[in-house]
């Protein structure tokens, strides 16, 4: 019995320690999205790589100083619904857990908004699962609501990695077309928005025909995007 008694009270400890634990990195995440409100953000992975000793390119520059045609080529390409909703896409979501319980899959990013892969790079792991994604929803609200969408997506174009250690606009702006991030054209702001999926394999600078046909229709939707982007104008 007294040996019960013990591990019973062993178990009590390791959870009230747990559930203490998880409180403080859930303060100490809300604190940060305050924080981050006002000062530029370090995502865990620039925080993983330097820890690794490997680079990192990051030159953070405001939301007025990205070419409009980036912001409205990462929308269309990203969140095309991202003026209108709270963060998270309801409707998307659905159906994209409704088709990955039939296949038995987990969500794909045609789900993931851009709050919620500015939570996933700030403060998440890269890797898919459906315990990362839902972490990852209640943090998209939350910065949805504490942020303007001009500062989100400030943010997640400072945070993105398009390519090996190369993260945000500016430093891929000036690694693949030698220019900075305002000077970027349609073009160029189409294929920077259309590498973002798979950024260790598609090559803004050397896009392959499937690369550059993506990019061609992207542009094509930017030019005419209106209402998609008035709230980053």
């Amino acid at each position: 019995m007294a040996s019960r008694s013990r591990r019973t009270g062993i178990s009590g400890t390791i959870l009230r320690v747990a559930l203490a634990a998880l409180l403080a990195l859930a303060l100490a995440i809300a604190a940060l999205i305050v924080v981050y409100r006002f000062l530029p953000p370090v995502s865990t992975l620039m925080l993983a790589r330097w820890l690794e000793g490997e680079p990192v390119e990051r030159h953070y520059v405001p939301l007025a100083r990205i070419s409009y045609f980036l912001r409205a080529s990462v929308i269309v390409s990203e969140d095309a619904r991202f003026c209108e909703h709270n963060g998270v896409d309801w409707g998307a979501l659905h159906e994209v857990v409704e088709e990955a319980e039939k296949d038995e899959d987990s969500p794909s990013r045609g789900a993931s908004t851009i709050p919620m892969q500015t939570a996933k790079n700030l403060f998440l792991w890269p890797s898919r699962s459906y315990i990362r994604k839902g972490i990852e929803i209640p943090l998209a609200l939350l910065i949805d609501l504490a942020w303007s969408k001009r500062r989100i997506l400030e943010i997640y174009l400072n945070i993105a990695e398009w390519g090996d250690g190369i993260f945000g606009a500016e430093a891929a702006a000036r690694h693949y077309f030698h220019k900075s991030a305002d000077r970027l054209d349609a073009r160029e702001a189409a294929l920077l928005a259309t590498a973002l999926p798979n950024p260790r394999l598609r090559n803004p600078a050397r896009p392959s025909p499937r690369h550059a046909g993506l990019a061609a229709r992207v542009m094509a939707h930017a030019r005419v995007a209106g209402s998609l982007v008035k709230c980053v104008k």
